[in-house]
């Protein structure tokens, strides 16, 4: 099973009755949601895609704090931390009483949410909705991220990217002639041709483009 096939809602709880209620409530809601019984199942799906995947549809999961004798939601979420997926695929904790504090601690190390058990139904889809928002709003700056990349590596020439690099340190046309050993004509011409294909009308403004759809730090 591919996971740029599947649900938009990812509910991993090892109780059926849980599982198939949510499933339900979501349907409902219009919402299209896939169950599984233990975080190592959720776990095998992820780990099937690329490592650089992004979901095809905005996403998020619902995850039960405790799974035992398997994998407890905690450390997949640690896994999928690490993996840097917590903004494409936000995660909500399904929490029993006992396991607030855990579930509050995780919301401070990068989780979306968490709803105690029993959670009321408008509050949870309220939550599920805005994480899917969430979802929709980084997957666009990856695409955008990543469009980025393909643009400066197939469209620009080794000698413009190098211009370019510069371009947006700060450096005068004299300063890049200078350290590439060219002329400053040259330079204008390539500063010209970079400006033209990325779309942009200044070197601030260039600068704030590569920012912008730079590689975000891990929560």
């Amino acid at each position: 099973m591919s996971f740029s096939r599947i649900a938009a809602v990812h509910i991993v709880d090892d109780d059926a009755s849980v599982r198939d209620a949510l499933g339900w409530l979501l349907n409902t809601r219009h919402l299209l949601a896939e169950g599984y019984a233990c975080a190592e199942d959720f776990l095998r799906v992820v780990d099937g895609e690329p490592a650089d995947f992004l979901p095809a549809v905005p996403c998020c999961l619902l995850l039960d704090v405790r799974m035992p004798p398997g994998m407890s939601g905690l450390a997949l979420f640690e896994i999928l931390r690490e993996r840097s997926l917590l903004q494409v695929m936000p995660v909500i904790f399904l929490s029993g009483h006992a396991d607030v504090s855990m579930a509050v601690d995780a919301v401070k190390r990068g989780a979306f949410d968490f709803c105690e058990k029993p959670f009321s139904d408008n509050a949870l889809v309220d939550r599920i909705e805005l994480a899917l928002r969430q979802s929709e709003l980084a997957l666009q700056q990856l695409r955008q991220a990543q469009d980025i990349r393909t643009l400066i590596n197939n469209e620009l020439t080794e000698r413009e990217r190098s211009v370019m690099h510069l371009v947006v340190q700060g450096l005068s046309n004299k300063q890049v002639a200078d350290q590439l050993d060219i002329s400053v004509r040259t330079v204008e011409v390539h500063r010209s041709r970079v400006f033209e294909k990325m779309s942009v009308k200044s070197a601030v403004e260039l600068a704030n483009l590569l920012h912008q759809h730079s590689p975000q730090p891990a929560a």
